[in-house]
């Protein structure tokens, strides 16, 4: 049965674009010139959104904002001008919000219409008098302060990454890294929205109980095995109404964009206090979200195959068995750090892996039909999370619990520092972008993050 109106999730293909890439559409210009730079990677076809103020006065309001080339479209100023007339009041009144969630309740019929008169819009052929118009509206990307791009009621993170979930299992069991329900459902926890940050925000080093092997007692102290975690966000669109789920056929018309993110975790209070209910406060003192939402709808030409599934490992359950052969995402991951040391000395920040998000062992349909396998009811803006995205190979696994091996295998830095975990003004850069031949390339932008020393105890 299908999950909320009929009318609500149809979404018209935008300008005839194909998978094949026979249309011309994936070879446009904008006459924005630093849009047609492969090196910024926010071309004309991808036009993320964000949320942001155009000067750095915290009484300035946060607008809705599209990104192209180094730049950002005001949507508020793009609505006052009438050139989104044609797509109805609740769009215009959409574009007007600071958020994105009264867009993303349009649906994805609206969603197609307003990327189609941006593009037309920013394309090089567009008239001399819509160019002037639109000019005044556009700021650069360095001069602006970012704000969350959605308010988002509800927050799932997700255990995706067979390859992370082997990894961090060898280390805690070593005879049964992976426990019995890995290959048969995407495990995931509910997480905490009101500590989302947005990227660039400082994370403060949490206090927590810790327990070591042979101590009576507990200690409350700052955490000192901090760690990152490489992670993608989908944004949900469309809901489903509470009591029935979303097929599993229908799931990925049910997210909007995504987005990168850093579930930061204090590991040595996750490993105290997770047994028998799972995280809780190793992980809820902040998770960090870009300020790029890139739609759905963008990512068409870097859709693959999910990696193979090893012989022998079980096929889903049908309610999770998909038949669209290209419900994997050609999204590859960087993770860069840098010391408070290191930025003394002007030593550019070094990377630590570098991963793609097609070697998931479950993909974001899965996630959403399996979340709301139970009956649970997403509603617009609900961020569902990845979990680390680890690859097979060493260099490509998504946190410092996994690189150093909880500590054992200290990470050596350019500098000479070493690391087991993140230390005092460490920064975390998550980096995200899609390339394939014959098609622009797309980045995530970045997902910023630095460590914030512990508040003294009271």
């Amino acid at each position: 049965m299908l999950a909320g109106p009929q009318a609500q999730l149809h979404r018209p293909p935008l300008l005839a674009m194909t998978r094949s890439g026979k249309d011309d559409f994936w070879t446009w210009k904008s006459w924005v010139e630093s849009a047609n730079d492969p090196a910024i990677g926010a071309p004309l076809q991808c036009l993320p959104y964000c949320s942001f103020a155009k000067t750095t006065n915290p009484a300035e309001p946060a607008h809705l904002g599209v990104g192209i080339g180094n730049l950002v479209l005001d949507c508020n100023e793009l609505a006052l001008s009438g050139l989104l007339d044609s797509l109805g009041a609740n769009v215009v009144a959409a574009c007007s919000a600071a958020k994105l969630n009264s867009l993303i309740r349009c649906g994805p019929g609206a969603w197609s219409e307003l990327r189609r008169v941006l593009i037309d819009a920013l394309r090089e052929d567009a008239g001399a008098g819509l160019r002037t118009s639109i000019a005044p509206m556009l700021a650069p990307k360095e001069s602006v302060r970012f704000f969350k791009p959605v308010a988002v009621a509800n927050y799932t993170d997700f255990y995706a990454s067979i390859h992370h979930a082997t990894n961090v299992g060898r280390l805690f069991r070593p005879d049964q890294p992976l426990l019995p329900n890995y290959k048969w459902l995407p495990v995931g926890y509910h997480g905490r929205a009101s500590s989302l940050v947005i990227s660039g925000s400082g994370i403060r080093r949490p206090w927590g109980q810790t327990g070591s092997p042979g101590q009576e007692s507990p200690t409350f102290r700052p955490a000192t095995q901090l760690d990152y975690e490489l992670e993608v966000a989908a944004y949900i669109g469309i809901g489903n109404e509470l009591g029935q789920p979303i097929p599993i056929t229908e799931a990925e018309d049910h997210i909007f964009g995504l987005s990168l993110l850093n579930d930061w975790s204090a590991r040595d209070i996750q490993a105290w206090e997770y047994q028998p209910l799972g995280p809780f406060l190793g992980k809820s003192f902040a998770t960090s979200i870009s300020p790029w939402v890139v739609p759905l709808e963008a990512l068409l030409p870097f859709r693959i195959p999910m990696t193979a599934r090893p012989p022998g490992d079980p096929q889903p359950l049908p309610y999770l068995a998909s038949s669209d052969e290209e419900s994997g995402i050609n999204l590859t991951l960087e993770v860069l750090f840098s010391t408070a040391n290191m930025r003394k000395v002007s030593l550019a920040p070094a990377r630590l892996s570098i991963g793609n998000l097609r070697d998931l062992y479950w993909s974001f349909a899965q996630m959403v039909a399996h979340h709301t396998s139970n009956g649970c009811n997403l509603i617009e803006g609900d961020l569902i999370a990845s979990g680390t995205v680890s690859g097979p190979d060493e260099g490509s696994r998504g946190c410092l619990l996994e690189i150093t091996r909880r500590g054992a295998s200290p990470l050596r830095l350019p500098n000479g520092e070493t690391r087991t975990f993140l230390e005092d003004g460490d920064e975390i850069i998550l980096r995200g972008f899609c390339e394939r031949d014959g098609f622009p390339r797309m980045s995530f932008g970045e997902c910023r993050g630095t460590i914030l020393p512990a508040l003294s105890e009271s």
